[in-house]
């Protein structure tokens, strides 16, 4: 009964990482449209490609067994994030093209680095506790995206930069996730998912209490504060939007918002 709660569990997880991936198809589509990438930022999908390259390769059986389901999306999801890295660097201009090329050199260095020496010097449970903690690591960066826009939601009183769907998304995300590994008793996969499922929940906590409000509240009157200067810190945590990006299509964003997400990913 136990596997068969686990496998239920993987395969939801599968199913709402995979809405996760394809959601910034919206957002590319723009691009490729207007042949330019914007303001939009790259960053979150060579940190979500990494996750997602170290979250397969820790599922694959000779490192981790039992674990063949987290390969199935992190091998999807890597595949869905090269596709978007591409599009960028096509239509990024000079300066954005080089950093994004200098992020994937790191991507794949990091990468390449664990797949060899996990490969070549470690074997059985130290190689498994060794791709583990790399996965882990990435795993909680990639879901610790979205506190910028938490930031941003909690300073503007205002939920127009966090969208429902993706908060749900998230929390249902990290949540199968985080069971799945508890019933397989394995903390990296439970560790940064339960992350995870605890900050889509904050997430749906602060969409709860400022829902009625949708666009930039006023600044408290009588604070002694320089209107200015509370317009150009709010521009500032507008532009650390980029983990919203794949909600475009559920929301009006301003064009100079950068996007991160995430993706959320997905998973693992």
């Amino acid at each position: 009964m136990e596997h068969i709660a686990r496998f239920f569990f993987g395969v939801s997880g599968n199913v709402i990482a995979l809405f996760l991936f394809l959601s910034p198809v919206v957002t590319f589509w723009r691009i490729i449209k207007r042949k330019s990438t914007e303001d939009f930022s790259g960053v979150p999908y060579n940190m979500t490609l990494l996750n997602c390259l170290l979250s397969a390769w820790y599922g694959l059986p000779f490192v981790s067994p039992n674990n063949i389901l987290v390969t199935t999306i992190n091998g999807a999801g890597s595949a869905i994030e090269v596709i978007y890295v591409v599009i960028f660097l096509i239509f990024a201009e000079r300066k954005s093209r080089l950093r994004m090329l200098g992020l994937l050199g790191a991507v794949t260095a990091i990468f390449t680095t664990v797949v060899l020496v996990s490969l070549l010097a470690l074997h059985g449970n130290a190689r498994k506790v060794f791709c583990g903690l790399a996965a882990t690591v990435f795993s909680i960066c990639m879901y610790a995206s979205p506190l910028s826009i938490m930031r941003l939601v909690i300073k503007t009183k205002s939920v127009e930069f966090m969208p429902f769907l993706l908060s749900l998304s998230v929390f249902l995300c990290g949540t199968s996730w985080f069971i799945y590994g508890l019933l397989g008793n394995d903390p990296f996969i439970y560790i940064p998912n339960g992350c995870g499922s605890f900050l889509g929940l904050v997430q749906l906590i602060l969409y709860a209490i400022y829902r009625k409000n949708k666009g930039p509240a006023a600044a408290p009157a009588g604070k002694g504060g320089d209107p200015a200067a509370d317009v150009d810190e709010v521009e500032d945590a507008k532009k650390a939007a980029a983990a919203v990006e794949m909600a475009e299509a559920k929301i009006k964003v301003a064009d100079t918002v950068a996007v991160d997400e995430s993706a959320v990913a997905a998973q693992v």
